[in-house]
């Protein structure tokens, strides 16, 4: 059984999707959390879902932009001066963009999109491996994507920044294991999240259902994910279960990324 008894994990894009599955994984073991989100009223939402589950479990919540280093160094040192420590980190704050033709695909956008899913997750893991190093211990999981270890077309910032985020993660995972520190990433595929619905809205309106039916039609197990089947990996691998797992990134996508 996977235990967060005197465990603390912060989890940034907390608000919602993936973010609040693992939340509710790791609060129904014990664990004590700080969810990081832009939007409080989605944050809000979390903890009470949290608390359906798990009504004792401690959540502190704090609304920031992981875009702005400062506000990420500030809600690290918060989460310390709350709970002394952090033990596991979801580096998982993302967008996905505006879809469009590498050649039509803005610039501002591509800046906007690399912001949040690059920087954004260079941020966290930079001021959060400064507090495992000096612990001795912990396990950070970025959230990478596909997207960032195949083509999916249409999407050149998502794309890049899931890449980047595998680059970051098998580069820091080499440097941090000595110190007792694991580093890995999920690569998620077709997860029914509001990121995803929006994602099939741009391409299909108000027919983005039937739409997703199609997408995932050519899927091995013909369906969508579930953020909570993807809460239970990130749970895992933050645990004290996957104490030699390193540096690896691990597709959750019904095994549609090795299909021909």
């Amino acid at each position: 059984m996977i235990d967060f008894q005197n465990k603390v994990v912060l989890i940034t894009g907390g608000g919602s999707g993936l973010g609040r599955a693992a939340a509710v994984e790791v609060a129904k073991q014990g664990g004590s959390l700080v969810l990081v989100d832009l939007n409080r009223d989605s944050l809000e939402e979390s903890k009470n879902e949290i608390r359906k589950n798990s009504p004792d479990a401690n959540v502190e919540l704090v609304e920031a932009d992981v875009t702005d280093e400062a506000a990420v160094e500030k809600f690290v040192k918060f989460t310390v001066d709350t709970f002394g420590k952090i033990d596991g980190f979801f580096n998982n704050a993302g967008i996905e963009g505006k879809q469009n033709l590498t050649e039509d695909y803005g610039s501002d956008e591509f800046t906007k999109v690399l912001a949040v899913n690059l920087n954004g997750v260079f941020y966290g893991m930079k001021h959060v491996l400064k507090v495992m190093k000096e612990q001795g211990s912990g396990s950070i999981v970025n959230t990478a994507s596909v997207g960032g270890i195949r083509g999916v077309g249409n999407q050149s910032g998502y794309a890049a920044s899931k890449h980047g985020v595998v680059g970051l993660t098998r580069n820091s995972g080499v440097e941090y294991g000595q110190f007792g520190i694991t580093i890995n990433a999920i690569a998620p595929g077709a997860i029914m999240t509001p990121m995803v619905e929006g994602s099939l809205r741009q391409l299909a309106g108000d027919d983005w259902e039937a739409a997703g039916k199609e997408f995932v039609s050519v899927n091995p197990m013909k369906r969508f994910g579930k953020p909570e089947e993807v809460g239970s990996l990130v749970a895992f691998l933050l645990s004290d279960k996957a104490t030699f797992i390193n540096a690896a990134v691990i597709p959750i996508d019904g095994g549609q990324s090795y299909k021909y």
